[in-house]
């Protein structure tokens, strides 16, 4: 019960430091000069990840690395198929152009580049900072290129930015802003971390299935928040681009710097190898069919992705037990629910393919 609670709280401190320290660093860039489609490409879109770096970094100096692991891989997926269900559930959501272009092919390709790092059992210091430089490369080239963004997706991107108001805008504030912000995300990782260890031991469980599931989901919340936020609001580039720009940096940026500070590298547990770096990999690739189908994720293909987040948990609490129906369920959807989704997809594909070539 403690446990639960210190949990809890953890969570609280998370995204209350991502909120401090995005609208601390948001409102000092600005008011350097800095263009708001900038700041929203940028410092908002890391900010919401800023839960995932803290309690990844802290979990592998912490000696959990399968802990640090497991939240990265977790929170893609769960990004994927919860947030961008929920939210093409809540209603559909059109894709924009270059959200096809560039940021899914990116996304998909940095899912990619991190196969061959976890091959060999471990991501060195030296491949964690190239893909820190990888990270920083892309930075850039947001930052060099706002002009693609038309006036409206713009527009969408710059209400993301806190509120104007008067107490925030002197240099001062928004600086211990940041600091304070940065001091919740350190207490509450650290707090979520020991929870989460410790109700891994009582359940049983590995380290890998709590940060898979409970601790990704938790350190997930600035995205469902922005992300639900947004598709109610009818803000729907936002909530697909506020979900791919984070699984892009979760990858990139917060594994390259786990790895890159942690002693010795980031040891790669054999059941994330195995299997749901493959499932993380599939939920990043199935992004780009749904998306090109007529641009748009429609709500059956919504409630498709929340289907497959509620499955993919519960084969992970039958592993866990080892449970005597693992066998079967695991061929059912082998077998059967996957080949009819993937069907599905295609004759979706299809049918944009064909509305759009008649068009």
């Amino acid at each position: 019960m403690a446990s639960a609670a210190l949990l809890l709280v953890g969570l609280v401190l998370l995204v209350a430091g991502a909120e401090l320290l995005v609208r601390g660093a948001s409102k000092l860039a600005l008011s350097l000069g800095i263009a708001p489609l900038v700041v929203g490409l940028t410092i908002v879109s890391i900010g919401t990840s800023a839960p995932e770096v803290a309690v990844s970094l802290g979990s592998a100096l912490q000696g959990q690395a399968d802990l640090a692991l497991g939240n990265v891989l977790g929170s893609n997926i769960f990004n994927v198929l919860f947030i961008l269900g929920l939210s093409a559930v809540i209603l559909p959501l059109s894709v924009h152009a270059q959200i096809v272009r560039q940021e899914i092919p990116v996304m998909i390709g940095a899912s990619l580049l991190l196969l061959p790092l976890l091959l060999d059992g471990n991501i060195s210091r030296g491949e964690g900072v190239l893909m820190l430089v990888a990270m920083v490369a892309y930075i850039v080239h947001l930052v060099r290129s706002p002009t693609h963004e038309s006036a409206e997706v713009q527009q969408e991107i710059a209400s993301e930015l806190p509120p104007d108001s008067r107490w925030d805008r002197h240099w001062s504030v928004q600086v211990l802003l940041i600091l304070g912000g940065l001091a919740l995300l350190i207490l509450g990782a650290r707090w979520l971390v020991e929870a989460a260890v410790e109700i891994a031991r009582g359940l049983g469980v590995s380290e890998l299935v709590i940060g898979l599931t409970i601790v990704a989901a938790g350190t997930s919340a600035p995205e469902v928040a922005t992300s639900i936020m947004a598709a109610l609001r009818g803000q729907r580039d936002i909530a697909i681009g506020n979900v791919v720009g984070s699984n892009i940096f979760n990858i990139l940026g917060c594994l390259g710097l786990v790895a890159a500070v942690a002693p010795g590298g980031m040891p790669v547990a054999a059941a994330a190898l195995n299997f749901d770096y493959w499932v993380m990999l599939a939920t990043a690739l199935v992004c780009l069919p749904v998306m090109l189908s007529g641009r748009e994720i429609a709500r059956w293909e919504g409630a498709v992705f929340l289907g497959y987040y509620v499955a993919y948990c519960a084969f992970l609490i039958l592993r866990a037990q080892q449970h005597d129906a693992l066998e079967a369920y695991s061929g059912v959807m082998l077998s059967f629910v996957l080949p009819l989704t993937i069907i599905a997809m295609v004759a979706s594909l299809m049918r944009g393919g064909g509305s759009r070539s008649s068009t």
